[in-house]
C-alpha cells in the first residue's frame, strides 16, 4: 500500500481543524473545508478515521470525508497517479 501522507495531532476546536500533515502544522476553518463539518456536533466531529494510507479523513457519523491532497490544494497529473498505482 502506498502511503500518501502521515497525519497526526488532529484537533477540532472553535470551528478550526488543526492537524499535522507530514510534520507540518495545518489549520483550516471548518466552513472553508465542508459545510457539513462546520454544522456537525462536537460528538459527530470527534469521531473520525484516518485512512491507513494517509489519503484522507472520514467522519462516519455524518458520512463526510476529505482528502488530504484537497485540503492542501495538491493536484496530481494522471502520469503521477499511474506511477503510484
Amino acid at each position: 500500500m502506498n502511503v500518501y501522507h502521515k497525519i497526526d495531532e488532529i484537533r477540532i476546536e472553535s470551528g478550526v481543524l488543526s492537524l499535522r500533515i507530514d510534520g507540518e502544522l495545518i489549520r483550516k476553518n471548518l466552513i472553508e473545508i465542508s459545510a457539513t463539518l462546520a454544522k456537525a456536533s462536537e460528538k459527530e466531529i470527534s469521531c473520525y478515521k484516518i485512512s491507513p494510507s494517509g489519503y484522507g479523513i472520514y467522519w462516519p457519523l455524518i458520512d463526510e470525508d476529505i482528502s488530504i491532497d484537497g485540503l492542501l490544494g495538491v493536484t496530481h497529473s494522471f502520469v503521477q497517479w499511474k506511477k503510484s498505482a
